[in-house]
């Protein structure tokens, strides 16, 4: 089959490679229907992370059930599926108290550009929908395997509640997600703090109420001006950098609440000014197995449409495009068609 390499930092090839087999009891064989690239995937393609030999990229799918294990009882060939970038058994105590992403046998996926995948402990992390889903929802659907889920964690671990007000920093496909997020959990203000005017729109469709384009120290100041000087109730980190988080914190009100799910980049916390600050702080890899079913009803029932950051839709073949087109900005998500 078809798959995607980096073979070094900028290197992006699609190359044949073996089909996935079962290999434990507990797999499940899933012909991809729809894939993607993701803006963590992109620290690798900038060198920030290390390519030290030709490497399988991927970690977000969708696709139907070719094959199971012998202990696979919750999907069966034929379902349509979609399943979240960490594995989960489901059954754990970290699952059981909501955090599949950390669960005790957790395997982060990571060859999901490709024609087809292997999903280990398929039960507890893939969820079947009713039915094959019209054509229009898979950009949706294949959201909710990180972006979206990991938008709503940002969204919950910031303790959005109705009434509040949130804000999001990063207006990339987790921070438009975020947006959506906070207004699903009743955010009454959302500011978003984007600089680029195509996001900036999207972000307002899914329920931005305020734009802040500054950044750094004057970010801070515009977002506390727009709160009486106080700061948000809820922060939504998004991006993972030392600037990103230092916004985050200083935009918060005393008593308010970060939710960070940027992957840290070189992020330091000083101790001393977040004892002094009352703010909460939560975050990580996003236990997306835990929202799943809630999120797919929401895109079933049109009440949520997260395909909307997918901006750039092209082949399998063409994935080398779709990384330099994230990288360069012009495309906010890459959607892949094996």
């Amino acid at each position: 089959m078809r798959a995607t390499l980096m073979h070094a930092p900028g290197d992006i090839r699609v190359e044949n490679v073996p089909d996935p087999e079962i290999t434990a009891p507990t797999d499940a064989i899933i012909r991809t229907v729809a894939t993607c690239v993701c803006g963590s995937d992109l620290w690798f393609y900038r060198g920030l992370n290390p390519v030290t030999e030709p490497t399988r990229m991927g970690h977000e799918y969708v696709g139907v059930v070719e094959e199971v294990g012998s202990k696979v009882t919750s999907v069966k060939p034929g379902q349509f599926v979609i399943g979240s970038f960490a594995t989960s058994d489901n059954t754990c105590p970290n699952c059981r108290n909501g955090y599949q992403s950390n669960c005790v046998h957790r395997e982060f996926m990571s060859t999901c550009q490709s024609e087809a995948i292997r999903v280990p402990t398929a039960d507890g992390t893939l969820v079947a929908t009713p039915g094959l889903p019209d054509e229009e929802l898979i950009p949706s659907l294949l959201a909710l395997s990180d972006v979206m889920g990991t938008g709503w964690y940002a969204a919950v671990a910031a303790e959005v509640r109705p009434g509040s007000t949130a804000v999001v920093v990063g207006d990339g496909a987790v921070g438009l997600s975020g947006v959506i997020a906070a207004k699903e959990l009743g955010a009454e203000r959302i500011i978003a703090m984007s600089r680029h005017e195509s996001r900036q729109k999207l972000a307002t469709e899914f329920g931005a109420t305020d734009i802040v384009t500054e950044r750094g120290e004057e970010g801070i100041a515009r977002v506390r001006e727009l709160t009486n000087g106080i700061g948000a109730d809820s922060v939504l980190e998004c991006v993972g950098t030392q600037e990103s988080m230092a916004q985050a914190l200083r935009s918060t009100r005393p008593g308010g609440n970060v939710g960070f799910v940027g992957m840290p980049h070189g992020v330091e916390i000083d101790g001393g000014e977040l004892f002094f600050s009352h703010v909460g702080l939560r975050g990580g890899p996003a236990p997306v197995r835990a929202y799943l079913p809630d999120l797919i009803d929401r895109v079933l029932d049109g009440r949520i449409n997260p395909g909307k950051v997918f901006d750039l839709t092209l082949p399998l073949d063409q994935v080398a495009e779709g990384y330099k087109a994230m990288d360069e900005r012009r495309a906010v998500k890459t959607l892949l068609r094996p």
